[in-house]
């Protein structure tokens, strides 16, 4: 599984490629939002799809992508909370390989 924080990192890294100021001049069909480019960023990772993460990362600024991962990633673990009736704060922990307590 895909570390969180490299995620993070890779998304907000200096001298990434994407950006608003790198992004593609061929015309947009649509108006990314950071939810958007967030969740295409995330997938992308895990499926270590270089090109859609960059293309991901050039639709927003790299601050309202960093929000957007991280809102994703609050979601999902409440989701997996919810599904597997434990805490968000265990599910957390448990995806990150931590030990109890």
């Amino acid at each position: 599984m895909t570390d969180m924080f490299g995620i993070l990192r890779r998304a907000v890294t200096p001298g990434r490629k994407g950006g608003r100021a790198d992004a593609p001049t061929r015309p947009e069909r649509r108006q990314h939002n950071l939810f958007d480019a967030a969740a295409t960023f995330v997938a992308a990772s895990v499926e270590d799809d270089q090109e859609r993460m960059d293309e991901a990362s050039g639709w927003v600024s790299p601050e309202a992508l960093s929000f957007g991962v991280g809102e994703l990633a609050c979601r999902a673990v409440i989701a997996l909370a919810r599904e597997r009736d434990e805490t968000p704060d265990a599910v957390a922990r448990s995806l990150l390989g931590l030990a109890d307590g």
